[in-house]
């Protein structure tokens, strides 16, 4: 009963003589604190949001115009020409009342300062601008620097600043710019050539050329108009329409995973891990939200936009019947466990701090020790998030708001993030091959009820102390997720570590209220349409074929050594498995960012080339030669070096598609070229996972500190998806999903074929170097 007791602040007893009241000072101790705290974070939060205004200025710099322009006013020079004496005259009715004349004019003065030093800022932030449009470096040979890019770069630094902030950048990034229509039906054209035959691509063109002459013009100025507008073209209509509106499961279809360490396991204490890892995210968010995050940037200069950041935490995708909607929130003090089908409520301030990892380690390990049963209909729950949108967004109106049901799901719905605490135990084990493979499986999709998929993320800890990461995709792309992980994981094993007996360190607060127990009232109907969702997700959690596969032959190290892009070289290993796999090409999706641009998001590289397809016939075919195979490789992986440059850059194809196919619907005019473009599948789809974005570990120091990355489900009933992830200069990792439904597919033989054809790849530089 002391928990209780400490959690009341005040207790009241009437008496003939009136209300006695019976305050506990320790509460309100914590609450003086609490608030203290508050504004402290606020004070933050403002300073912290002037110098992002300001920036590439500081606000030093005012007081140096202002002193600059008032020094000169002394020296009887008018720099503002006339200027100071017009905003003097315009203030004089009010000012003249209560000001003296030398008074008016240092106001004066002051405001033109002002005004001037606006202006500058918002000069520095245009030529900034402009030099951040430049992209002619990211085309030039690798080691090789021109001159002009030289001198662009030095521009760039002079005007970044010295200490930027996370968003400080925001308001000098440009806008993605629309590609011209002759040139994305140019590289459309170009990207299907392989996949059909001369008959299909003479109709192709025919349709696209008619195309091309109208209607595209019209939807082209309607989108050119847009680009003026927003602040980008894309992002909103591909968050809206690729994932809101979508009203199949998310669960495997749309959520991706992110696993732990592959070979290390800091403590095998379920709750110890727990308490460091939530301990972790909260340091994270608390400098997330004050903005205090180094901004990304590429060559160590260029910065990428971070919008995508605002919305990791305190974020739930609600469904609704024709579109879900994104629900962010600030300053959310509690997150919400899963563990053996009962939620808890567990607040993770106390005084006006974040828990301690030792007391989030206790509040976690009440939650295992506790005997008490899951009411009706509470076990299978989270499987209304796992299954079809429309069923659960129904039954939510119907049956969550009000009463115990409303309460509970707002406690979830507003939590800062959601853990499952889960029974199985999972990891990487070199001794069971499918050990991978169930690792994957289970932070994918899991029992299908002990995840809640609509939060942007759940953290899963497995009772063996191995942990992962289920998103929620429709918020932001996985390098987002990725960055919060790297700090999370170096965090846990390097700054705040374990004692011998694998317990969180520091003392333990025994006086902290016990995690509260979700009250739930769930009628039959109810369970019906919950169990009817579980079914489903069930359904597609079992045809889930999953296979991971590390592949520690070789790695970065030696295929730069070949003088060749890594991803380049495995994109066109992925081409040469598939054909062995299938004996046929096809669509090619691999995703690339365009985060050099402000609100970018993704663009496609259509892998699947003229010149990959030549390459891979030339391996297969027996009378080519080794030379010629290398000369053909060559020339594929300068093509898909160029394809990813152009697709970062903002010259890609299929988000320009994509938007003209929503004008065209908009504008309701039926479109049988863009149809058939957006109706083509994507039989393999890949993605490179990054790695090492906060540089925190150094994994030549400690190898065996290296994430196993992460991955997806597979995106065509008959296709492969494939995540990877280059792990350091001599492991790389697949993830490899597909259908067990599909008879032509099979990911355990498609991962053999990633292999041999990896290593067949390297056979031909071998045999290039033996003869030099």
């Amino acid at each position: 009963m002391a928990e209780a007791h400490q959690a009341v602040a005040f207790q009241f007893t009437v008496t003939p003589d009136g209300i006695d009241l019976q305050l506990s000072r320790e509460v309100l101790k914590h609450i003086y604190l609490s608030g203290v705290t508050s504004w402290k974070k606020r004070a933050i939060r403002f300073k912290n949001g002037v110098l992002t205004g300001v920036y590439p200025a500081s606000p030093s710099s005012w007081l140096i115009v202002v002193i600059a322009i008032m020094s000169t006013m002394y020296a009887r020079i008018d720099p503002s020409m006339g200027m100071i004496d017009r905003i003097k005259t315009s203030l004089l009715p009010v000012s003249s009342m209560f000001m003296t004349v030398q008074t008016q004019t240092v106001l004066s003065a002051i405001l033109f300062a002002t005004g001037l030093w606006l202006s500058f800022i918002f000069l520095l932030r245009y030529i900034l601008k402009a030099l951040l449009s430049y992209h002619s470096w990211i085309f030039e040979s690798h080691g090789k620097m021109s001159f002009s890019t030289k001198v662009w770069l030095s521009l760039v630094k002079l005007l970044s600043g010295r200490r930027p902030l996370l968003y400080s950048f925001q308001a000098s990034l440009p806008h993605l710019p629309v590609p011209s229509i002759d040139d994305t039906i140019r590289r459309y054209l170009e990207s299907v050539r392989p996949l059909l035959d001369d008959e299909q691509y003479k109709q192709m063109e025919i349709v696209a050329n008619d195309f091309k002459k109208d209607p595209a013009p019209k939807f082209q100025k309607h989108l050119k108009l847009k680009s003026w507008w927003a602040t980008n073209y894309v992002s909103d209509w591909w968050e809206e329409y690729i994932y809101l509106r979508g009203r199949d499961p998310i669960m495997v279809n749309s959520n991706f995973y992110t696993m732990d360490l592959l070979y290390v396991i800091p403590t095998h204490r379920q709750a110890a891990r727990a308490g460091n890892v939530v301990h972790a995210m909260l340091q994270y968010r608390r400098k997330l939200e004050r903005g205090e995050l180094t901004p990304l940037s590429a060559l160590g200069i260029v910065p990428m936009c971070s919008f995508q950041y605002e919305r990791m935490f305190n974020t739930t995708r609600i469904p609704g019947i024709e579109t879900d909607f994104v629900q962010h929130l600030k300053d959310r003090k509690h997150l919400v466990v899963y563990h053996r089908g009962r939620f808890f409520k567990v607040w993770l301030y106390y005084g006006g701090r974040h828990l301690w990892p030792s007391e989030l380690e206790l509040q976690f390990q009440r939650i295992l020790d506790d005997k008490s049963e899951p009411q009706p209909g509470e076990i299978k729950l989270p499987s209304l998030t796992a299954g079809n949108r429309v069923p659960w967004a129904r039954a939510r109106l119907k049956y969550f708001t009000e009463g115990v049901n409303q309460a509970s799901l707002e406690a979830i719905e507003t939590a800062a993030f959601f853990l499952t605490l889960d029974d199985e135990a999972h990891g990487y084990d070199s001794e069971n091959t499918r050990s991978l493979d169930l690792y994957a499986k289970s932070l994918l999709h899991g029992k299908c009820y002990d995840r809640w998929f609509d939060k942007s993320f759940t953290l899963i800890v497995y009772k063996n102390g191995k942990i992962g990461v289920n998103t929620e995709h429709s918020w932001a792309d996985s390098p987002i997720i990725g960055h919060m992980w790297e700090y999370v994981l170096a965090t846990d094993c390097f700054h705040l570590g374990y004692t011998a007996e694998g317990h969180c360190k520091g003392d333990i607060n025994k006086s902290l209220a016990t995690p509260t127990r979700l009250q739930w009232d769930i009628p039959k109907a109810c369970q019906e349409i919950i169990e009817g969702s579980y079914m489903i997700a069930k359904g597609i959690a079992n045809d889930v074929d999953f296979h991971g596969c590390l592949f520690n032959e070789f790695g970065k190290g030696l295929i730069k050594k070949c003088r060749t892009s890594p991803d380049a070289f495995i994109q066109l290993a992925l081409q040469l498995a598939h054909y062995r796999d299938k004996g046929e090409f096809c669509l090619t999706y691999e995703s690339s960012m365009t985060r050099m641009f402000r609100e970018g998001r993704t663009e496609t590289v259509r892998s699947c080339t003229c010149e990959s397809t030549a390459f891979v016939r030339a391996m297969e075919d027996e009378s080519t030669t080794n030379e010629q195979r290398l000369a053909l490789f060559k020339k594929a992986a300068d093509k898909h070096q160029n394809m990813y440059r152009l697709a970062m850059t903002g010259a890609g194809i299929d988000r320009h598609l994509f938007c003209l196919y929503i004008v065209s619907k908009v504008m309701g005019i039926d479109s049988p070229f863009l149809k058939q473009v957006l109706s083509e599948p994507w039989r393999l789809s890949t993605s490179q996972t990054p790695q090492q974005q906060l540089n925190l570990i150094d994994i030549q120091k400690f190898p065996k500190y290296v994430g196993a990355g992460g991955g997806f489900g597979p995106v065509a009933d008959d296709g492969y998806g494939v995540s990877y992830i280059i792990v350091g200069e001599n492991l790389i990792t697949f993830h490899i999903s597909s259908k067990f439904s599909s008879p032509e597919t099979d990911s355990f033989r498609f991962g053999q074929n990633i292999r041999q054809a990896m290593l067949d790849i390297k056979a031909l530089f071998n045999l290039k170097e033996k003869k030099m």
